[in-house]
């Protein structure tokens, strides 16, 4: 009897389901109207397999559609959520300039409330956005930059060694220094956000959950026991509470008047002013001053600084290995302000004197932006154009990358010349230099990482010979998650210099 009453229902679930694909997809084309994108997609997936399995062909094909068509901008569907992916620099700055309630949220990621939790600094808008940040504008001071670089150039000859001596044992096959260069900066990271409040063992744990985050970004958002996404999601909230940790014990050696070591003293030395104050005028506490929330926005800092410099780090190696007349010119200028034989830091000034070095480090982000695309969620229906709405609900994906090749004299060639003092492209083509991302929520740090590309860059070609082992389609793009050369940067290395620099220890 209940096997009947089954078969009878099947014909009416089988009738349900279709009625519910049809809606999706007419609620798809509703929302796309005239705009390019695929004309069908598969139910509640889209096309989220091709996003994740090709994200390279996948952002192409986007791109593609919107500079054909004119509209600047293409549509398209991924589990459940309508996309809008924008190529215009114009429309992506109306984008940029409009986060706030009635217009744009940034996501960061298209599951990170999910990944990072809804209180970070990515989330924030309006007038505690504005307060954040003004709270952390102490931590990039000249005074703090320089503590910062002195951390740097430490950790960089610390694994530019590694490095050296790794390729000669493997000689003389070429190695791939992908993860080497990430290691390099997560130290990098760690060492200048939180200095000496990591201890070594705390180090091992923070390198693994930060790789379980990292694999998580690339997958589906799953989120059931086992699987990357959940061990992200887990990952983050054990790594928030150590660098939480980190900001208490801060507090402490700040509140005995230490001199600040690293970046999270620079924070807090200020942050306890504010505590006292507040005391003092019989107030409650300052916002954004606990440790928890501290931790937070250190993740935020940490998530910004790490992979986004890893691809930097070796576009900038694939680019002066393909370009020696640009690394002839580097090491002339390198070698008349510096020399490792003079066991000297880099100092500040002779950074500024490295104007053509810093041309390059600016190039090399122009012409791979780490982060090409700044995912936002539209809090409304927005009119993106005259002819086009945007409906409330879609992620929008205003693109760095293309804009980095619109403007520019012969944006598709590397030319660190095009941002001398004679041309000035980097003022004549401000707009379209979105690497740092534009409006309220332009990269806070950017100035470090302009540093520690530039301090990585000075060093890399002073210090070592280095030859890119080349392959077909190794240079391509792949999504790890900010981009990085195919081959993960195969490169042959052996020591330049007579003798490696002697720095002082941290």
């Amino acid at each position: 009897m209940l096997s009947s009453t089954v078969t009878q229902l099947v014909p009416y679930l089988v009738c349900f389901i279709l009625f519910i694909l049809l809606l999706e997809q007419i609620s798809y084309l509703k929302k796309k109207r005239s705009v390019p994108g695929p004309y069908l997609v598969f139910p509640f997936l889209g096309n989220a397999i091709s996003l994740v399995s090709k994200p390279t062909k996948f952002w192409d094909v986007q791109s593609a559609l919107a500079k054909s068509s004119g509209f600047g901008f293409s549509a398209n569907y991924i589990i459940g959520n309508f996309i809008v992916f924008i190529r215009d620099t114009e429309l992506s700055h109306k984008v940029f300039a409009n986060v706030r309630p009635d217009a744009f949220g940034l996501v960061g990621h298209p599951f990170g409330k999910k990944l990072f939790g809804e209180h970070n600094l990515i989330y924030m808008m309006g007038q505690e956005h504005k307060d954040l940040r003004r709270r952390i504008a102490p931590n990039f001071t000249p005074k703090a930059l320089s503590t910062y670089t002195t951390l740097q150039q430490i950790i960089i000859l610390k694994h530019l060694k590694i490095w050296e001596k790794r390729s000669s044992e493997n000689a003389p096959n070429p190695i791939p220094i992908r993860i080497l260069a990430r290691e390099m900066n997560l130290e990098t990271s760690q060492t200048v956000f939180v200095g000496p409040y990591l201890v070594p063992e705390a180090r091992g744990r923070f390198k693994h959950d930060y790789n379980l985050f990292n694999v998580g970004l690339m997958k589906l958002p799953i989120d059931l026991p086992g699987t990357a996404f959940r061990n992200a999601r887990l990952a983050v909230d054990r790594l928030v509470k150590t660098l939480g940790g980190c900001a208490g014990s801060s507090k402490g050696r700040m509140e005995e008047g230490e001199e600040p070591s690293c970046l999270i003293d620079y924070w807090m030395q200020d942050t306890l002013r504010e505590i006292e104050e507040a005391k003092l005028a019989g107030n409650a506490p300052p916002p954004f001053s606990t440790n928890q929330e501290i931790g937070g926005y250190l993740f935020d800092f940490l998530f910004a600084a790490q992979d986004a410099s890893t691809s930097s780090l070796l576009w900038a190696v694939t680019l002066l290995d393909s370009h020696p007349e640009v690394l002839a010119k580097v090491r002339e200028e390198v070698a008349r302000v510096w020399s490792p034989e003079s066991d000297s830091l880099i100092t500040a000034e002779q950074l500024r004197e490295m104007k053509y070095t810093q041309a390059v480090a600016r190039e090399v982000v122009r012409f791979r932006p780490p982060a090409t695309l700044v995912p936002h969620i539209a809090a409304v229906d927005y009119p993106l154009t005259e002819s086009y709405k945007i409906p409330k609900g879609t992620i929008v994906f205003p693109s760095t990358y293309e804009s980095s090749f619109q403007g520019f004299t012969e944006p598709d060639r590397f030319d660190p010349d095009r941002f001398s003092e004679e041309r000035q492209e980097d003022q004549i083509f401000k707009r379209n230099f979105l690497a740092f991302g534009a409006g309220a929520h332009q990269c806070v740090g950017q100035r470090y990482a302009a540093n520690h590309l530039v301090l990585f860059i000075a060093m890399f070609t002073t210090l070592i010979d280095f030859k890119r082992h080349r392959s077909e389609g190794c240079d391509e793009i792949s999504y790890q998650p900010t981009i990085c050369p195919k081959d993960d940067c195969m490169v042959y290395m052996s020591k330049r210099c007579a003798r490696y620099a002697s720095f002082p220890d941290i």
